[in-house]
Parts: structure tokens; sequence; C-alpha cells
């Protein structure tokens, strides 16, 4: 593997100077006083990739107030609020064309007659966190509504009073001008509006946020939108993952919302899709319709094991470490002096894949103990090396812990 080995153990040996530079501030995760001094947005949001459930991934704009009061309802009868999905996110299409006549955004009255604000307190009366979309230009995507741009302190107020808990904010329809002048507008308009939002940033990697948006986002998204298919989702993984040494708890790196569950994937290809978007410590929204889901998609995204990856409480995102042709590793570092490793197969055909302990920063005389995530299985005891055979486009994710 030559080349792509050698890169690997440089961005393996970068990750682990950053788990040492992480390990200080995980004592005190729990608080503002994790993003004081590390040019972080200071409103004590993310402090763990924020997990939820999106519209726009199966909906697009056929959305309405019924359809997201079923979808909380089903967040919580399948159980999946219970293991960390609270957000339910509105996108784009749920405003009126135009503005009222004291210049505030609407809720469309054909979809959405009960308006916002009632419709996020049925969702916060399930326990549940409400979001909402807008845009940093003149129009949304969509251009059905209204964009934010030169409304920004009257749009955060008004989500404010709709007691919203999320904005995500889109880059459509703009002029041109410096989308960190844009989103810093509406960051410092969040919090000035009275309530404690978090701010997730659409800007699609256009302008490398993540070398700049920490103090101005709860996340970032570094890639273009995702289809529900398996280059789509291949590619974005690899586009987010040199990114990775600048997501911190607070503030995340973000390859777009999960498609587990859409069509566009087999089974074996959407685990690996959840695997890589755990590791990465992307935030995990899901896109599908959870009403109508079936057992293999609930499988995937209720996995306990790999949720805890996504969530460690250290706050590093994990990488790709080596490569060989379509046979990958990716690890990162855990909490506890835990490893994730995933061994990825890309490749058409089933193939022997193999994590020598030099790749993933462990010493070759470490004994771990290997936590399979997906078959809830451990080995007692593997030294130097972690090798498994991996069906086409599938993977084998673990936890390794040191004896």
């Amino acid at each position: 593997m030559g080349g792509s080995t050698r890169a690997g153990t440089m961005m393996m040996l970068s990750y682990m100077v950053l788990f040492v530079l992480s390990a200080a501030p995980a004592a005190v995760v729990g608080g503002r006083a994790a993003l004081r001094g590390r040019g972080m947005l200071d409103n004590g949001l993310a402090l763990a990739p924020q997990m939820g459930w999106n519209s726009w991934n199966h909906f697009h704009c056929n959305i309405d107030e019924k359809m997201i009061k079923e979808t909380a309802d089903a967040m919580v009868s399948t159980g999946l609020s219970s293991l960390g999905y609270h957000y339910i996110n509105l996108d784009d299409c749920w405003g009126e064309q135009n503005r009222d006549s004291q210049g505030n955004l609407v809720a469309k009255a054909s979809t959405f007659p009960s308006g916002i604000k009632a419709l996020a307190d049925y969702v916060h009366n399930k326990g549940l966190k409400f979001g909402i979309y807008s845009d940093a230009g003149t129009q949304t995507c969509s251009k059905t509504m209204p964009g934010s741009l030169g409304y920004e302190d009257q749009d955060a107020k008004t989500f404010a009073a709709w007691e919203v808990d999320y904005l995500k904010y889109d880059n459509c329809n703009n002029p041109d001008t410096s989308p960190q002048e844009r989103y810093s507008k509406m960051s410092k308009a969040l919090q000035n509006s009275g309530r404690n939002i978090l701010f997730s940033m659409c800007e699609w990697g256009q302008n490398d946020p993540a070398t700049w948006a920490a103090s101005v986002g709860n996340s970032w998204r570094t890639t273009g939108d995702i289809d529900d298919n398996w280059g789509s989702m291949t590619s974005i993984a690899d586009q987010n993952n040199q990114w990775a040494s600048y997501a911190k708890p607070g503030g995340w790196n973000d390859p777009d919302m999960l498609e587990v569950g859409n069509g566009g994937m087999t089974t074996e290809e959407y685990r690996s899709h959840f695997s890589i978007w755990a590791l990465a410590k992307a935030p995990l929204l899901i896109g599908c319709d959870v009403r109508s889901m079936n057992y293999q998609t609930l499988e995937i995204l209720s996995n306990s094991e790999v949720i805890a990856v996504n969530q460690d409480k250290l706050g590093v995102q994990g990488q790709k470490v080596k490569s060989d042709g379509d046979l990958e590793v990716w690890a990162g570092p855990l909490s506890g002096g835990r490893v994730v490793v995933v061994l990825w197969n890309r490749g058409s055909g089933k193939a022997s894949i193999t994590a020598n302990w030099s790749d993933i920063g462990l010493k070759s005389s470490d004994v771990v103990k290997a936590r399979d995530l997906w078959a809830h299985k451990t080995i007692s005891s593997v030294q130097g090396k972690l090798t498994a055979t991996i069906g086409s486009h599938s993977c084998k994710m673990y936890v390794l812990s040191p004896k």
C-alpha cells in the first residue's frame, strides 16, 4: 500500500495529536466552558453532533403540519427519540411567497394553517425540539418563500417568538457577497434573539467554511447536496474527510443529511453510510419517512452502539487512514483510550481488509478487546492487527478497548 499507507499514518498521527489536545476540554464538555477560548460559537449547543430528522430528503416541498405531527409521534413511538434523535426540522417551502405588511415571515396557510408556533408547541409536548429553515439570500432555494437577507434580526426574533430550537440556513439566491459576512449577521441575530437556537450553516462547502465557521455556527456543510445513491454518498464521505481536524464539540463538519431508508441504496450500503457518518462525527439527521420505514431501516438508525461512537464525549472526528484501491480503513480515537475502526469495502467483490495497529495509533504490543458494533459480538483478545472479510459495498465497525 506504499504511499497510501504512509499518508494514512500521517493522518493518524495528526488526529492522535488532536486526541491529546481534546482530552482536557472533554472534562467540561457539559457546559460553555468547553467552548471558551477555542474560537467556537459560545451558545453551549451541539456539544455532541446534533441528532434528529429533516423533511427535505424524502418530502422536498410536499410538507404540511399533519405530516410533521405524525413524524414527531413516530419518532417517539419507534424509540428513536429516546436514542437522542431530538430535533424535528422543517426544511424549505413552509412559508408564504411574501412577507406580511410588517415584514414578517408567514407560515403557508394552505399547509400550516395552525401556524408555526402551534406546531412547535406540539413537537415540544412530545419532549422533542423544533427546527426551521431559512436562507442567506433574497429567496429560499425553492423560490417559494423569502430568504432572510436584510431581515436577519427580525427573522431571528420571529423564530425565537415561535420557540424554534434550530435554524438550517441555506445559501441560495444570494448577491454573491461574502458568506462569512451574511452568515455572521444571522449568527449574531440568533444570539440576540432571546432564545438559544442551534445554527446549522448550509453554505455547501464552497468557501471552505471549516476554516472559519466555528465561531459562527454549530455545524457547517462541507459538501454539496447528497443524493440517495452509492456514488454520491461515497464521494461526499471523501470530501468531508479532508476537514476532519476542524471538528470539535460545539462545531461539526456536516456532509449532509442521512439517506438511510429512502430506497436508493441496499441495506449494506446504508449500513456503510451510517457507520461512516457516525465515525466522522457528522450530524445524524434522518431523512426518510419514519412513519413507514421498514425493519432494516429502523435497525440501522437505532443501533445504540454506533450512535455512541458519534456522540462520544471526546469529540474527535475519525477519518480515512489507509486505502488500497477500494479497500479502506477509517479510524479515530474515542474517550477512555479506545479507538473506533471501520473496515470498508467499496469494491464490487468480497475482500479481506486488515487494520494494523500502526495504522490506527496503537502500539504493536497492545492487546485489545474488539467489539463488533453491527454483529453485537466481542472478540476478547486481539493483538497487532484486525482482519475481516467484507462483502461488496459493506463494512465492519469495531470499537477497540486496550486491556
